[in-house]
C-alpha cells in the first residue's frame, strides 16, 4: 500500500517524537534511580535508547522508511531515494518532532517545558566521535538494507546501544535528536552552542558513509526495495 506525502511527514514527526521522548526520559528516570551512578544512568539510558529505535524502526519503517534523522534524510535524497521537496518536510517534520518529544518528556517528570541545556560538550574530541558516529551508523543502514533489509532495525538499534559507549560523546548521531537535547537540562542535554559542531559533523559523517559504501556496493541504488531508507518512488510515493 502506498503511503502519502501526509502519511509519511506524520509517520516521522511521532516518530522522531518517541525517539526523542525515550533518550531525554530514560535519562531522567536514570539518573533519578542511579544515585549518582553516571555509568548506572548512562547504561539505563543506552537500553532504553536502543530498544525504543527498534521498536519505532519496525513500526514506521512501512510508512515513511523510518528515518528519523535528517542525516539519514539528506544521504537518502542525494541518493535519489527521496526527491528534494520530499526530504525537506521529512526534515521539518523530524526537528518539530523532536522538540515536541523533548516536551513529552519533560511534561512526563513534571519538569518545566523547557530548560536549556547547560551540559558541556565541546571538545574537538566530541565533534570526531559525531563523525565516527554518524559514519557507522550510516554504514549500518547502507549495509544492511541492501543486503539484509529485513535486520535493519535490528541493526541500527544494536549499533547505537553500542555507540552510546565506544564515543565520547555518547554518540547522538542525529541532528534532530541533537537540536530538541539543547532544550532539555538534563542527563541527555546539550549546551546550545555545542549544537553546530555536533551537526556539522553528523552530515559530514552521513557522507562520508555514503561515498565509502558507494565503492563497496557498487549496485547500491539498485538493491533496496523494501527497507528503513525507501528508494521506490512508486512503493512510497506521494
Amino acid at each position: 500500500m502506498t503511503a502519502t506525502l501526509p502519511r509519511r511527514i506524520v509517520a516521522e514527526f511521532v516518530g522522531t517524537g518517541f525517539l526523542v521522548a525515550a533518550v531525554i526520559g530514560s535519562g531522567i528516570m536514570g539518573e533519578r534511580l542511579a544515585a549518582g551512578n553516571i555509568a548506572i544512568a548512562l547504561l539505563a539510558n543506552t537500553i532504553a535508547t536502543g530498544a525504543a529505535l527498534i521498536a519505532l524502526i519496525l513500526t514506521f519503517g512501512p510508512v515513511s522508511g523510518a528515518h528519523f534523522n535528517p542525516a539519514v534524510t539528506l544521504v537518502d535524497a542525494i541518493e535519489h531515494g527521496l526527491t528534494w521537496q520530499d526530504a525537506g518536510c521529512y526534515v521539518a517534520a523530524q526537528c518539530l518532532g523532536g522538540v515536541g518529544g523533548e516536551a513529552v518528556a519533560h511534561l512526563m517528570f513534571r519538569l518545566p517545558l523547557v530548560s536549556i541545556s547547560l551540559h558541556a560538550r565541546s571538545s574537538a574530541a566530541q565533534d570526531f566521535s559525531e563523525f565516527v558516529a554518524t559514519f557507522g551508523l550510516l554504514a549500518v543502514i547502507w549495509g544492511c538494507s541492501r543486503l539484509r533489509s529485513e535486520m535493519v532495525a535490528f541493526g541500527v538499534g544494536a549499533y547505537i546501544t553500542a555507540a552510546y559507549w565506544f564515543t565520547s560523546s555518547t554518540s547522538f548521531a542525529n541532528p534532530a535528536v541533537t537540536i530538541a537535547r539543547c532544550l532539555s537540562d538534563t542527563f541527555a542535554g546539550i549546551r546550545p552552542s555545542d549544537v553546530p559542531g555536533f551537526i556539522v559533523a553528523q552530515f559530514l559523517g552521513a557522507i562520508a558513509a555514503t561515498i565509502v559504501f558507494r565503492w563497496l556496493v557498487p549496485s547500491l541504488s539498485i538493491q533496496a526495495e523494501n527497507v528503513v531508507v525507501p528508494h521506490s518512488q512508486s512503493k512510497f510515493g506521494s
